[in-house]
């Protein structure tokens, strides 16, 4: 029968992406015949029973009467029940093979199959499937058991971090056994317990930092304990050595969102499962194989060399079920088995999704019996449902908190009855809460040590070239802002291509969109889009000219650009009509796609598609704002020349106009603009219907936490001209937020009301429905929030007429641009707990039908808003063009085509690349000067950093390293008529909030 092969295939149907079932290989059950029927038979006993070792987390060890033919689900059902775990399916039972090596045991295949000499065998409990937020872990127990697991992966040097994190978790580790600081025994109790390879190094670290945890519940240290686990690097990470084709010798590890490569302990690469078509294995050869891209029916697929077959299929299971428990909605139903031979591996996943367990916990939460903790005279409660790190808070002050809102609104709107499992249930109230400050899940040190951006070749040949190049090239800023002109040319051209190949080219293959339509919108974006190309050759020849590249003895005449701006922006008012029906096609587009299923899927699949980097709506808005760019581009020009300069006159006839063309434009890019942002809201939002209802305007979004019965919650606040929602986000397949509450302006009022609750930045929302009381991470945040919602009010309330547009369009306009050096006020910022260390996500690591790099996601996990005035400043900033990029630690500096546009950087390795390699979402970066620490000797150079992730890019000009300083700050500033500024004095720094 040949090598037999393994495979895993993730089909191509939006359904599969929405977690739909799908059968991975043919089942060893017959037709009809249930799995957990088939466990329990085989679980009866037949004779002797088999006495199996099974070690806990918490290294206590129980024996097991197995009956020697039952399959591995009875060991795991009984294990799980001895320890009344309810969320068992995200752990499993391990054991060493015959290679050393730990691997799973099979629920569906029996013990002795699996194992040669099962009584001697030890088995131990372990995490199997790690969530990306302990969140989504229900019960108190859950939280513990995982904690030991995070404790013995310190001890056993997975859990890799520095030595100042490794401290605090021991601290916390020891704050949840011992309970408060006490020297003694706080020294005997480390003399007695190995927490850490190197503890007597940092044994004075761990003490000092467990003084701070006075009063820290147990369950709250386990919280403490993940939320700081979940942030690092090598969280529930497992290597699996193998080879790329080069020979190099890499790690490959699966996680919830997909496949990782390392090098090293370097994550280096994440294949998220969206891009995954296809999972199998042949030999000791790995294949994952990617999702064709639109353009054509070339296949990329990926291939690495394990050490042994065994090896390969091992880490295939380990993949299946990995998809199978994140991205499935169901458990994959059994294959019947009607095919005579087979050549594929009938392995599948068996236990239920993460999707069904929430909801199992939901509906079947149990009250339990008290647990007692291993090395511990704490005592734990019977359920805890605190969903967010704990703060010090007593218990006894949360209850007076909870009491004092009830008593406060017993006559005006009823206080929601909330429970951690549903709305009708009973509450139990956690010890106490926090509003915690956290950042994007997943732990990618960075979207930028991807390997394909490594292949440069060599550091210093490089820059010797970037050296020659200055000194050859011009050096007036006449010349650097006419090369702005061009490299944003580029940018904007790829986008148009977006809609005008890619798009179309996705519409046409699958026959999705109704001719008129088609019509509609090609007819109008194609002769813009022929127009721009005729446009970009033409400054591309005339930089060339100015640079020396060809016809270098030509010079004077070709050093300006003001002619080629004035002939092509008089060309350009030809089109106003063009852009003038952008609003129709939008409006016509997002008609059609609710109407017809076939569009809609299209669609959707095609915002995955790398090459739609952005939401597709948006690029139909490209044109207009590109008039807004002209513009301002030539303001500077102008600004620069004196009126004696030759390039001078042409320059301001070509403001004049395109601005002329923009002033007619601008009240429908406003239009345009809410109208987009409208849709990509009502696509992420669940709950929430007609969000595009005529008159209706987007204001602002961002984290707030509200506060319950449960403390302060995270909550997504999304104003509008009419109402305020506030969601969660659940664990959907989707990545969507639901709608918990909707609250008409009308008759609003907000108060702020820390003294009255004693919670910083804290204000009060009365609505006609029901009073709300909420927290802002700063005082800023907060200034930001009751200011958009007082205006929000006051014009709600003047408008009487629902049909009239209840908004002046100056209104929610963003504010004058700051002056390009610091000079305005400072607004000092909220500093980062010592908790959120080692935290980030900058890639595109959670990609599903919703992209996880959208603003609301962002604010969502950077705990900041973003406002409509912000939206529109940071389109007005958008730049693109080459810098070199250094890491922290790195030697030799690496050129890339960076592209800044919706508060985030996208990375290519040239301006031809159709689809950017990486992304960085900026909202919580700071951008700077070098300091003298940093050892960076170069000019113009800027630096990025968002906690413990630093980058340095060095740009070609003083003109080039002020735009790029001044779009980054503009743009991320999210000032909505209330200022950050820089500091005034030696490094120039802000926070992009």
């Amino acid at each position: 029968m040949g090598e037999l092969e393994g495979s895993y295939r993730v089909l191509q149907t939006p359904g599969t992406r929405l977690g739909a079932q799908f059968n991975a290989g043919i089942s060893t059950l017959e037709p009809g015949q249930s799995l957990s029927g088939n466990m329990i038979g085989g679980s009866k006993s037949h004779g002797r029973g088999l006495q199996i070792r099974v070690q806990g987390l918490d290294d206590s060890q129980e024996f097991f009467d197995i009956d020697p033919k039952a399959l591995g689900q009875a060991l795991l059902s009984e294990v799980f029940h001895s320890g009344n775990l309810i969320e068992s399916d995200y752990f499993g039972l391990e054991f060493q093979n015959m290679q050393m090596n730990w691997v799973w045991l099979e629920p569906t295949k029996p013990i002795m199959k699996q194992v040669r000499r099962p009584a001697n065998t030890l088995f131990r409990l372990s995490v199997k499937f790690f969530p990306p937020d302990p969140g989504q872990l229900h019960e108190e127990y859950t939280r513990y058991l995982f904690s030991l697991q995070m404790k013995r992966d310190l001890m056993e040097g997975r859990l890799i971090c520095t030595e100042n994190t490794g401290a605090l978790l021991a601290s916390h580790l020891v704050q949840s056994e011992i309970g408060d600081y006490d020297d003694a025994a706080d020294r005997d109790f480390l003399r007695m317990n190995k927490l850490l390879p190197y503890q007597e190094k940092v044994q004075e670290r761990i003490m000092e930092l467990h003084r701070r945890h006075l009063g820290q519940t147990p369950a709250e240290s386990d919280f403490q304990i993940l939320e700081i686990a979940r942030k690092l690097e090598m969280y529930g990470v497992r290597f699996h050595p193998a080879a790329d084709r080069e020979g190099t010798k890499i790690n490959l590890a699966v996680a919830h969102m997909g496949l990782q490569v390392f090098q090293g302990h370097t994550k280096i690469n994440t294949f998220n499962w969206s891009k995954i078509r296809k999972l199998s294995f042949k030999r000791k050869r790995f294949l994952i194989k990617l999702h064709p891209e639109v353009h054509g029916p070339h296949e990329d697929t990926l291939e690495f060399l394990m050490a042994s077959r065994d090896q390969c299929k091992i880490f295939w299971k380990i993949c299946v079920e990995y998809h199978s428990f994140f991205r499935l909605l169901d458990q994959p139903q059994p294959k019947s088995k009607t095919m005579l031979f087979n050549r594929g591996s009938s392995f599948r996943y068996s236990g239920r999704t993460q999707k069904q367990l929430v909801e199992y916990v939901r509906e079947n939460g149990a009250k339990r019996t008290p647990y007692q903790r291993r090395n511990s005279k704490i005592r734990m409660s019977s359920r805890s449902i605190a969903t967010d790190v704990p703060k010090q808070v007593s218990g006894a002050a949360m209850l007076y908190l909870c009491n004092k809102f009830k008593q406060k609104n017993k006559h005006t709107a009823p206080y929601p009855q909330l429970s951690p499992f549903n709305s009708k249930g009973p509450l139990c109230l956690s010890p106490s809460f926090q509003m915690s400050t956290l950042s994007l899940p997943g732990q990618t040190p960075s979207p930028l040590q991807s390997p394909i951006l490594s292949e440069v070749g060599s550091n210093a040949r490089l820059e010797e070239e970037e050296e020659g190049r200055r000194k050859r090239y011009p050096t007036d800023k006449a010349y650097f802002i006419a090369k702005e002109i061009l490299t944003t040319e580029r940018t904007y051209l790829k986008d148009l291509e977006v809609i005008t190949v890619w798009f179309r080219s996705a519409v046409i293959k699958d026959n999705a969109m109704p001719e008129g339509l088609m019509t509609l919108l090609f007819s109008n974006i194609d002769p813009i889009y022929e127009f721009h190309r005729g446009f970009l050759k033409e400054l591309d020849q005339r930089l060339a000219l100015w640079e020396g590249r060809s016809n270098a003895h030509v010079k004077g005449d070709y050093q300006r650009i003001g002619d080629v701006m004035l002939r092509n922006m008089c060309a350009l008012k030809e089109f106003t009509g063009y852009l003038q029906k952008h609003d129709e096609v939008l409006t016509e587009l997002e008609k059609a796609t609710k109407r017809l299923k076939k569009l809609e899927t299209v669609y959707k699949e095609f915002e995955l598609q790398k090459v739609c980097y952005l939401p597709l709506n948006t690029f139909l808005l490209k044109p207009i704002q590109r008039l807004m760019h002209y513009k301002l581009i030539l303001e500077r020009l102008c600004k620069h020349y004196s009126p004696a300069h030759r390039d001078h006159d042409d320059c301001k006839e070509a403001l004049k106009e395109v601005a002329e063309i923009a002033t007619q434009l601008q009240s429908s890019l406003i239009r345009l603009e809410n109208f987009q942002k409208l849709t990509e809201l009502q696509r992420d939002l669940i709950g929430i219907e007609n969000l595009t209802a005529p008159g209706r305007e987007f204001i602002r979004e961002g984290c707030l936490y509200k506060l319950t019965k449960k403390g302060l919650q995270q909550r997504m606040f999304f104003l509008f001209s009419d109402m305020l929602l506030y969601t969660s986000k659940g664990v959907t397949a989707t990545n969507q937020f639901k709608v918990h509450g909707q609250l008409p302006l009308h008759g609003m009022i907000v108060e702020e009301s820390e003294n009255e609750w004693s919670v910083p930045h804290c204000f009060t929302i009365y609505s006609a429905q029901r009073t709300i009381v909420v927290a802002a991470s700063s005082k800023v945040e907060m200034g930001k929030w009751i200011e958009d919602l007082n205006i929000a009010i006051d014009l709600a309330k003047k408008s009487q007429d629902k049909s009239i547009h209840p908004f002046p369009p100056h209104i929610f306009l963003p504010p004058p641009r700051p002056p390009p050096s610091g000079s305005s006020d400072e607004v000092s910022l909220e500093q980062e707990s010592e908790d959120d260390m080692n935290s980030s996500h900058t890639s595109l690591d959670k990609q599903t039908h919703h992209r996880a790099n959208t603003t609301m996601h962002v604010c969502w996990h950077r705990n900041t808003s973003v406002s409509m005035s912000d939206h529109s400043l940071a389109v007005e900033n958008q730049l693109s063009g080459y810098l070199l990029r250094k890491f922290k630690n790195s030697n030799g500096w690496q050129k890339l085509w960076v592209v800044f546009t919706n508060f985030c950087l996208f990375f290519y390795k040239t301006h031809q690349d159709d689809f950017p390699l990486a992304s960085l979402p900026l909202l919580g970066y700071t951008v700077s000067t070098p300091e003298e620490s940093d050892s960076i000797h170069k000019e113009y150079v800027f630096k990025l950093q968002f906690k413990s992730h630093v980058y340095f890019f060095r740009a070609e000009s003083e003109y080039t390293f002020e735009r790029w300083m001044e779009v980054i700050k503009s743009a991320a500033s999210t000032t909505g008529r209330m200022s950050l500024m820089w500091e005034n004095e030696g490094t120039k720094s802000h926070t992009l909030t």
